[in-house]
């Protein structure tokens, strides 16, 4: 049936060429995906998998409460009995819980602690030092049928040449005894003139004693000898 087959009477013709290219069907295109052909079973969303999540947390807990447990165990301090303080008293003996002994032993020395026992009964104790006596010196036998140089005498302190020191005392007697033992314990004094110098140190008096040198050279050999053969000396310039 024609287009004009089908209209009525009344209606006006209609033209083909009235229809333009842009009234004509818009189609989709074939590359479109149609909404009524896709499948209706899409992925879900599988979302937080909360019965693993609560399985670590447990094993955390878990693992936390053993570590502070442990950790209790070690530094908990021992179980013991509870000592209970009796509030008794020792009964003191009747007999004398000090005596002295019969032989306490020990070396006795003569006025040891009088002098305490004096102060505390009001008596005034005077004072004593004890004199410095220098040490004995050990001067070796002498050997048998060798003669012994005889001692030099003592020369004025005012006396010219260059000292050498060997030895210094509290007295004047001391530096004298102390010459005849060096003299006789070393070679290099033997036959030398030795004078002794008082003077002042510290405030106390001292008396030096000296070996007499010709001159500073003579000095200086005469301390090197002194040292070689086991002395002490010191040239005073």
């Amino acid at each position: 049936m024609s287009v004009a087959e089908g209209r009525r009477p009344d209606e006006d013709p209609v033209e083909l060429d009235e229809f333009g290219e842009e009234d004509e069907l818009a189609f989709p295109i074939e590359n479109d995906r149609l909404p009524w052909l896709d499948s209706d079973d899409e992925p879900e969303d599988p979302g937080l998998d909360t019965g693993r999540i609560a399985a670590f947390a447990l094993v955390g807990v878990l693992a936390l409460a053993a570590l502070i447990g442990g950790l209790w165990w070690l530094t908990r301090e021992p179980s013991g009995p509870t000592l209970v303080a009796e509030g008794g008293t020792i009964e003191a003996p009747a007999a004398p819980y000090k005596e002295k002994p019969a032989d306490p032993g020990g070396r006795e020395v003569a006025g040891t602690g009088d002098t305490s026992f004096a102060v505390a009964e009001g008596r005034t104790v005077e004072s004593r030092v004890a004199d410095a006596s220098p040490e004995p010196v050990r001067v070796p036998a002498a050997t048998a049928g060798a003669p012994r140089p005889a001692p030099s005498a003592s020369v004025p302190a005012s006396t010219g040449g260059v000292g050498v020191q060997v030895g210094a005392y509290s007295r004047r007697e001391q530096a004298e005894a102390g010459w005849q033992q060096l003299a006789g314990r070393l070679a290099p004094l033997q036959g030398r003139s030795h004078r002794v110098v008082e003077g002042v140190v510290d405030g106390a008096t001292v008396y030096r004693l000296q070996a007499v040198a010709g001159s500073l050279a003579d000095a200086d050999t005469l301390c090197r000898a002194i040292k070689a053969a086991g002395g002490d000396c010191q040239v005073k310039r």
